[in-house]
């Protein structure tokens, strides 16, 4: 693949990221080529067939009801089984449609799955998302993509290309960076766009938990499989936590800013998380983000059971701050102590659900298109720049990033149980670990 030198002015000109779904006028574009009436059903694909992709398919077919699940994809047949099951349960034949012949188990069966439908849900491990995506807007589906959109700078360059053509293509996609359709977020982020706050001049971003999941190896495993079962600990299949979770709370700073760091320089390691059964991620990262406008943002995310727990973000004005993550209530507080804005969130609609109701109205409507591709791209990266930063210990600028063509992520067409992942560990089970102050991007 060619590497395109990406600089952070090209980036912000290609971007639109004033809202949260990035409506394109159809006087620009024109009528949506791939609209459809809602007479007409609408064929589903599912891509990732694990808890989240099950809970996308929900969403889906809440979302409108002229949907119907026809085709999925797993790398594992057994995935694709237990969501079948759950979603057969929920919703029976009549919205379950999936022939035992329209289930594609294994490396690049995702193309099989794309192939028969009209709107594809990927929710795989973010490492393969470039290439699925790629090709299903080559092949001109509208598509739901969760975050993060890629793990490395390569796949970072393959989602924008492909942004392009699903732009030409008019085709509608969303990117499950849900806080972007929830109204308490929603809200802050108008009120701050106002003027409520003055200018926003710091903040403190927090995704601070106990971790997540292992899976035990078994003797029939072979290395690839064991990774692809624990993908949560290998950076070419996830990312580390910063990017996969933390991405959330980096989306909301960018997001309430207006624009996205220059630059990011900080601490982590491997504390409590690092056994050997934790792959090669980190179990804590600590961000300094700067921002063209000064705005210093700091990052923390931490996966370390025992310790101080939060999922939030808080940010300083020249007038006031504002307060968001913290359970229904969002709070904007001038520095006298009022309550500039209170937001009371008990009856909000779950942003997961309205996301995809989103999606599948676009698709409907013949008035305007969807695409959040760019918002994905413009945190992914951020969150993958922080990454660089902790794992080197140096200072990283989102150009020299952007040149960096840091790859980790083989050709998933080329891959099957017994192929060899890009990392492997040494005689003694232990994985490569990243060192601050050794490892290096360029």
């Amino acid at each position: 693949m060619e590497q395109k030198k990406i600089s952070r002015r090209h980036f912000v000109k290609e971007s639109s990221l004033a809202t949260g779904g990035i409506l394109l006028s159809t006087s620009l574009f024109g009528s949506p080529t791939s609209s459809f009436k809602k007479e007409k059903a609408l064929k589903l694909a599912l891509v990732g067939c694990g808890g989240r992709g099950t809970g996308a398919v929900v969403q889906a077919l809440k979302a409108d009801d002229n949907v119907k699940l026809i085709a999925m994809a797993d790398a594992f047949e057994d995935q694709i089984e237990k969501a079948f099951t759950n979603l057969s349960s929920l919703f029976g034949t009549s919205r379950i449609e999936v022939k035992p012949s329209m289930k594609f188990a294994g490396f690049g069966s995702y193309k099989k799955a794309i192939d028969e439908a009209d709107v594809v849900i990927l929710t795989t491990p973010p490492g393969f998302r470039p290439q699925h995506f790629e090709y299903a807007i080559e092949q001109g589906k509208h598509v739901f993509m969760e975050k993060p959109v890629a793990t490395d700078i390569a796949g970072i360059k393959k989602v924008l290309e492909a942004a392009k053509l699903a732009k030409q293509k008019k085709l509608n996609v969303v990117v499950g960076l849900q806080k972007r359709y929830q109204t308490e977020y929603l809200e802050v982020n108008k009120r701050i766009k106002n003027g409520e706050l003055g200018k926003v001049i710091s903040g403190q971003i927090y995704w601070n938990g106990a971790g997540v999941w292992v899976r035990p190896r078994t003797a029939s495993m072979t290395e690839m499989e064991y990774q692809m079962r624990n993908w949560y600990y290998f950076n070419w299949l996830c990312g580390d936590h910063i990017l996969e979770q933390h991405i959330h709370n980096i989306d909301v700073a960018n997001w309430f800013i207006g624009e996205h760091p220059i630059k990011a320089q900080g601490m982590g390691g491997r504390e409590v998380r690092k056994g050997k059964d934790h792959g090669q991620i980190f179990d804590h990262h600590f961000v300094e983000f700067t921002y063209p406008s000064g705005t210093i943002i700091s990052s923390q995310c931490r996966h370390q059971p025992g310790c101080f727990s939060q999922v939030a973000e808080t940010f300083q004005g020249t007038q006031g701050t504002s307060y968001t993550g913290g359970g229904n209530t969002a709070i904007l507080k001038s520095y006298s102590g009022n309550n500039i804005y209170k937001h009371n969130g008990e009856n909000d609609r779950n942003p997961y659900q309205v996301e995809h109701d989103r999606l599948f109205a676009a698709i409907r409507s013949r008035e305007e298109v969807i695409n959040d591709t760019d918002i994905g791209v413009e945190s992914t990266m951020t969150a993958i720049m922080g990454r660089m930063a902790t794992y080197s210990g140096k200072e990283i600028t989102w150009d020299a990033a952007m040149d960096s063509n840091l790859e980790l992520v083989p050709n998933e067409d080329l891959l099957d149980f017994n192929s060899l992942p890009p990392v492997v560990p040494n005689e003694h089970g232990e994985y490569p670990i990243p060192v601050p102050g050794q490892t290096s991007f360029f």
